[in-house]
């Protein structure tokens, strides 16, 4: 029995050692990253403590710039293809959001999304930013909309892209997020992340997987490993969510475009229908072929209904 025991102990070791050789991966410094992904226009400002990455394009007079924020485990990149085209005529304003990116964690550790409002105050007062058109997919949609209720006159007109918010009813989730909620498993995930667990993630959200690259996994994997991120990602989804402001949504007079993926899984259209009915100035549009980031996926067919909703 005690040979038995100690065969299973030495498989288990011998186990725990492969699969740390194989898939442990070390952190990644702000600084190997950035010639990669913070090139010119991309540029840092000091906020709260961290080194924010953020891109500000387009006429640097214009006073109604669009300031859009990504979602969990994404960066500004996910915006890559809407501020190309935008940027010729609009100021467009974009940055790593606390945690994820080349931005980093919070170095309170503190993820509520109070805190990510008030950082977004900072961030705007750095950038002389007194009024904008503010749009977010996902939980940047969340922070959009909450940070409209706070701060009613910054917001000229506001864009949900399949926002969080509502209770959601997943049909599916990406493991990363799941992984992130299981006791000892996320602290493995700390330390050992596998290319293939974030691929998974990226076509969780992905209505055609035709379109993932790989350059687009690689970009996705290589922030993730960026230093301080895993374990701000585990903190970040282990906040508790506070539903009391769902009742104010119905207080927000701005236009709104409520942008939506029909075949998104993570958060689905029962909650765009939601936020339709709730707020009182909103325009509803549903891309048939996308799913959780249609601006990324499908980034001309969701750009052509935000040019129209900004235009009228």
């Amino acid at each position: 029995m005690k040979k038995a025991i100690k065969l299973f102990l030495f498989s288990l070791t011998g186990f725990v050692l492969l699969v740390c050789l194989l898939f442990g991966k070390r952190d990644k410094s702000p600084d190997d990253l950035r010639a990669k992904y913070a090139p010119a226009p991309s540029a840092f400002v000091q906020v709260e403590g961290m080194n924010v990455h953020y891109r500000d394009e387009g006429p640097p007079l214009d006073s109604l710039p669009i300031v859009l924020l990504h979602g969990t485990g994404s960066s500004l990149h996910t915006f890559n293809d809407w501020t190309a085209a935008l940027k010729k005529d609009k100021r467009v304003v974009s940055m790593d959001l606390p945690a994820y990116g080349l931005t980093g964690p919070f170095p309170d550790r503190n993820y509520s999304v109070d805190h990510y409002v008030r950082f977004l105050e900072e961030f705007l007062a750095s950038r002389g930013i007194q009024r904008c058109v503010l749009g977010g997919n996902s939980f940047g949609g969340l922070i959009a909309w909450r940070f409209t209720l706070k701060r009613p006159a910054m917001v000229d007109k506001l864009i949900l892209i399949d926002a969080a918010g509502y209770p959601k009813e997943s049909t599916s989730e990406p493991i990363a997020f799941k992984m992130a909620r299981i006791p000892v498993l996320n602290k493995i995930l700390t330390f050992i992340t596998p290319r293939f667990v974030v691929k998974s993630s990226i076509q969780n959200v992905y209505a055609d997987q035709s379109k993932i690259s790989e350059a687009l996994i690689d970009r996705y994997f290589d922030l993730t490993l960026r230093s301080g991120n895993r374990q701000a990602f585990v903190d970040r989804i282990k906040v508790a969510y506070d539903s009391s402001y769902l009742a104010q949504i119905q207080h927000i007079q701005q236009p709104t475009l409520v942008l939506w993926g029909a075949q998104d899984a993570l958060i689905p259209m029962a909650s765009a229908y939601r936020f339709h009915d709730d707020l009182p100035n909103d325009t509803l549009v549903i891309l048939k072929n996308s799913g959780h980031v249609p601006m990324e996926e499908s980034p001309g067919e969701s750009l052509k209904a935000v040019l129209s909703f900004i235009q009228n």
